[in-house]
């Protein structure tokens, strides 16, 4: 879908989890106290923010999605200044206020943009009777949710997960948690767990690398329940790896990062409520990662707006042409269909590019708003063109290819035909060349099954490949001719 600014306003989520006041105060520092061996600063800026689960309900109402946040606070100026910044951004609230108990608030102390010493105030999580208040008010607001979001800081408020997630199921909601701790199986049952790899390797073992951490993702999944895990690995983007089907990778897209803090509570926000407003996983996993390449180029706890996602995806999408991947493409592709852009594929050795492939990869391009390319490896494109080719190895047909202006994105692949690599990708417009009738072309039903089309453009008369090594065979054999 055309990521518009109305485009999650039909969505409706209910936050549930460890609520948190963020204090921020910053100021100069020019002198080392003569008390002990610290930097003296002096505060001219005090700054409140949401944080925890608060900070997830902030970045759901940024999104223009309606939401209600439930959590438990201490009865102290702390609640009543989060409670009063939370309405002022449209999140509507239901906290259980614990007398005798302060309120979770993070305090950092920062001096040109550095953290120095972060003081942390928590909530008594002794299970009480307040425990029962939150789920009443979780079991009243759950009818009119269609999502749920569980933000766990481990403060207490999700002792009793289990039976939360247990009524959610009951009435058909899904359910995405940002876990916390080793014990995930106390999440058994919800759809999407949203993990970094540290807190996943914590709980499956260390992983050596990518395929482990899929083999022991998918088998976690199966275990609790769950349809997937989306795994955030920092500078490595993410990784979503469902229970069933293939895992996709989506790269990292920070520009700059200038603070990580938050940046898991606008993955959980934005993945929940593109799901509440009717995308799928893949999709809505697009839409986190591109998230969180914005987020953590903030300071503090910060939330995306609309706009800022959609005008972050028209820009990644343009600028991350070339040669790219199998995984990674799988991600643009993603990306560009929630621009509303509609995909042309294509394949083919491309040994000796001239003019007739120029002219047919530029009608390709023709039928839609992005072109994938799909070429043979050295060694297919061999079994397929016979001994001596290709003439021109893969590195250097992909470069030639990867510069011309129709071109969007190239990749490589091994089989003899590219039917798995299609029907992976399933392009809206399949495209061949030459005299095949559609049903003959390889991924014409998987194209065709999602609803694409599969075209056949006529090749340029007196242009091919095998014409230009035959000329040049006669030039070698013949002698040099002028």
């Amino acid at each position: 879908m055309t990521l518009s600014p109305r485009a999650f306003q039909s969505a409706s989520i209910l936050v549930v989890g460890d609520v948190i006041l963020d204090r921020y105060w910053s100021g100069a520092t020019g002198r080392i106290s003569p008390e002990a061996p610290v930097p003296v600063v002096h505060v001219t800026v005090s700054e409140e923010r949401p944080g925890g689960a608060a900070n997830v309900a902030a970045n759901v109402a940024a999104l223009g999605a309606g939401v209600m946040l439930i959590g438990v606070t201490g009865a102290d100026e702390a609640a009543a200044v989060l409670a009063d910044r939370l309405e002022a951004l449209r999140v509507r609230c239901r906290f259980t206020r614990v007398a005798g108990s302060p309120t979770t608030v993070k305090l950092r102390v920062l001096s040109q943009h550095q953290q120095l010493i972060r003081l942390d105030f928590e909530l008594h999580n002794e299970v009480g009777g307040w425990m029962e208040q939150l789920f009443e008010d979780f079991r009243s607001a759950l009818p009119g949710a269609q999502v749920v979001v569980l933000s766990d800081y481990a403060k207490g408020s999700l002792a009793n997960v289990e039976r939360i997630i247990d009524l959610a199921r009951s009435q058909g909601k899904p359910i995405v948690v940002d876990p916390k701790g080793r014990d995930f199986s106390r999440y058994r049952g919800a759809q999407v767990l949203t993990p970094n790899t540290k807190e996943l390797e914590a709980v499956v073992g260390e992983c050596a690398g990518r395929d482990e951490l899929i083999d022991k993702g998918r088998r976690l999944c199966e275990t609790l329940g769950l349809a997937a895990l989306l795994v955030t690995r920092g500078e490595r983007g993410m990784l979503l790896i469902p229970r069933e089907g293939e895992e996709t990778e989506f790269p990292a897209k920070a520009r700059e990062v200038y603070d990580v803090t938050g940046a898991g509570d606008t993955v959980v926000a934005v993945l929940a409520t593109a799901l509440a407003a009717g995308q799928d996983l893949k999709h809505a996993a697009a839409l986190a990662n591109t998230a969180a390449g914005i987020v953590v180029g903030k300071l503090g706890a910060a939330s995306v707006s609309v706009e800022e996602l959609a005008a972050a995806l028209h820009d990644e999408v343009g600028a991350a042409a070339g040669i790219v991947s199998e995984n990674v493409l799988i991600g643009l592709v993603e990306r560009a269909r929630l621009r509303g852009e509609t995909v042309v594929m294509t394949n083919g050795c491309f040994d000796i590019l001239h003019a007739g492939h120029v002219r047919y990869l530029a009608e390709a391009r023709a039928l839609g708003d992005r072109l994938v390319v799909a070429v043979n490896d050295d060694a297919s494109a061999g079994r397929l063109k016979g001994p001596g080719r290709p003439v021109n190895p893969l590195a250097q047909r992909l470069a030639v290819l990867a510069g011309l202006r129709s071109v969007d994105w190239v990749v490589p692949f091994t089989e003899d035909t590219p039917e798995r690599l299609i029907c992976r990708v399933r392009p809206e417009v399949l495209v061949k060349g030459g005299d095949y009738r559609p049903e003959q072309i390889a991924g014409h039903g998987c194209v065709t099954d999602g609803g694409g089309r599969v075209v056949t453009l006529p090749l340029v008369a007196g242009c091919s490949s095998t014409r230009v090594v035959t000329a040049l065979e006669g030039l070698t054999e013949g002698g040099s001719r002028s």
